[in-house]
């Protein structure tokens, strides 16, 4: 008796067009623009002094202590998620649901620009200010959290950029 089998027809595959040049690099300069704010934290977890006093450190960010941990693994957290869109302009890595990450990549997005907007409100209110010593340390802490103000806008493009690869496949 003669066993046929046949093999399992391949998926076809899925081609998008590439991501344009700018979207590549407004991906790359998100990952870029939280280096900058990590560092200074790590620094601040390291015991160089970054503008606040020991007491204030102690008090308020539990450092030496818990803060330490929790100081650097925010930086690591927003560098890893600082890294997401380069999934939205890579060639090598195709997902199996492209709206899914596009609505995610919105999400995103819009959750990126709440928190600038938070984060300009925390940063001008009375109580973050008198923590920190005026003067160098604060225009250092400025030059530091400063590109984080520009992932917003990069995010936004970049999910554009993805969107509108993806509905002209008709994948989205």
């Amino acid at each position: 008796m003669e066993v046929m089998t046949t093999a399992p027809a391949p998926l076809p595959a899925v081609s998008t067009a590439p991501a344009p040049v700018w979207a590549r690099r407004a991906a790359h300069a998100i990952a870029l623009c939280a280096v900058p704010s990590g560092l200074w934290r790590i620094a601040m977890a390291s015991g160089v002094y970054v503008g606040y006093s020991d007491e204030v450190l102690r008090d308020v960010f539990d450092i030496p202590g818990w803060g330490i941990a929790y100081v650097v693994g925010l930086s690591v957290v927003a560098e890893v998620a600082a890294l997401f869109p380069l999934l939205l302009v890579s060639d090598r890595w195709r997902p199996l649901r492209p709206r899914t990450l596009a609505a995610l990549a919105w999400t995103a997005s819009a959750v990126l620009v709440l928190v600038a907007l938070g984060q300009l409100v925390a940063a001008f209110t009375v109580e973050s200010q008198t923590y920190m010593s005026s003067g160098t340390a604060q225009t250092v802490w400025g030059f530091a959290f400063a590109p984080l103000f520009a992932i917003p806008a990069l995010m936004t493009a970049v999910t554009w950029s993805y969107t509108k690869r993806h509905r002209a496949q008709g994948q989205v």
